[in-house]
């Protein structure tokens, strides 16, 4: 389970998702990626859960990437607790997701495979995705 090994506050406000990813939006180490196309907090155990669909589908073949992380505490009060007396435990811990940040990357592994394997792992995520695949850029590096 992805969790922060230390942790500056131990609890934090639960914040806005306004607006669109701006970093981590295009594929960069492998050839597919899943991207979000809506907002959400992705908590550490579905991240876990889509990993596990993922690499059993692929069965030993092709990588998987991970790239978002679980930084977020989110807490709750226990059931049937009076309002007031502090705020509650750390209950879970989330990564904010928002459109166009790709959250996994898959390769060496034939599309068909990563289309059914990303399908899979978006059925264990709370947000709305789509497959996409790297662009590769054409022509050579600038040479100056």
């Amino acid at each position: 389970m992805l969790v922060p090994k230390r942790v500056k506050h131990r609890k934090e406000q639960r914040g806005h998702m306004k607006g669109r990813a701006k970093n981590g939006t295009e594929v960069h180490f492998g050839e597919f990626g899943l991207q979000a196309t809506e907002p959400g907090w992705v908590t550490n155990r579905q991240i876990e859960s889509a990993r596990i669909a993922m690499t059993r589908y692929i069965k030993r073949g092709g990588k998987v990437w991970i790239k978002i992380f679980p930084a977020k505490p989110v807490t709750q009060k226990p059931l049937e607790v009076r309002m007031g007396s502090g705020k509650g435990n750390v209950e879970k811990w989330v990564s904010v997701v928002k459109p166009g940040k790709v959250m996994f990357e898959l390769a060496g592994v034939s599309e068909e495979t990563a289309r059914e394997a990303m399908r899979l792992a978006a059925h264990k995520l709370p947000v709305k995705t789509k497959f996409v695949k790297r662009e590769e850029v054409g022509g050579e590096a600038n040479e100056s």
